[in-house]
């Protein structure tokens, strides 16, 4: 069935922070949505080498607290962090970029569980100002979009299947969605209009692999 994208963009809180990391200046792309689970069968979906693969990316390591992980074909880390059903805290190593991710859990206001995540970076004054949040941002979306059809339908989805979702219409048509979200919630940040817009575009090419779009005149 085609995805509702409407509704899966908006059931995601964005926001944007530089707050103080490790004595330096850090940017924070911060997102919330709540699942139709409890907070237990959450934290299994996201902690169980098992299911991960079923929604994200096959992950190998030692996934206990001082162990590492490596998501194939992508980041890898150290789990600093690890206490059920509610916190999890790890690095998040790209080629030689560190940077921090967090996950807490808690019970939502329906009834459901809320998944609080955040992605702290040092990140250069160039890239942000190319690419703003969105350049972690629509990445995370993507993963809570896996997250959401777990739920939704049980199914599992392979790297090579999400791959080619991903160039396929419907794919372009969420990431679209996705990097104008981020845009309007680094605007709400105090980022300038034209230059949200504008990091919005280019962090759209970047995840469909087509062209900028010249600006709108």
């Amino acid at each position: 069935m085609p995805l509702d994208i409407t509704r899966l963009i908006e059931a995601v809180d964005r926001k944007v922070e530089t707050r103080d990391h490790q004595g330096r200046p850090a940017r924070v792309a911060r997102l919330a949505r709540s699942y139709p689970t409890t907070q237990d069968d959450l934290w299994d979906a996201i902690t169980n080498p098992e299911r991960i693969p079923r929604w994200f990316m096959p992950v190998s390591g030692d996934l206990r607290p001082g162990g590492h992980y490596q998501l194939e074909g992508n980041a890898g880390g150290e789990i600093t962090a690890c206490e059920p059903p509610r916190h999890l805290a790890l690095t998040w190593v790209m080629g030689d970029q560190e940077s921090w991710v967090t996950v807490d859990l808690s019970e939502a206001p329906d009834g459901g569980t809320q998944l609080l995540l955040e992605h702290v970076a040092h990140v250069p004054d160039d890239f942000w100002d190319q690419y703003g949040p969105g350049a972690v941002g629509v990445g995370w979306d993507h993963a809570l979009l896996g997250l959401d059809q777990l739920f939704a339908t049980d199914a599992s989805v392979s790297p090579e299947s999400a791959l080619e979702w991903m160039v396929s219409d419907e794919g372009k048509a969420f990431a679209r969605a996705s990097s104008d979200a981020w845009g309007r919630a680094s605007i709400a940040a105090g980022t300038p209009l034209d230059a949200a817009e504008r990091a919005a575009e280019e962090t759209r090419a970047f995840y469909t692999g087509e062209p900028v779009s010249p600006p709108e005149r």
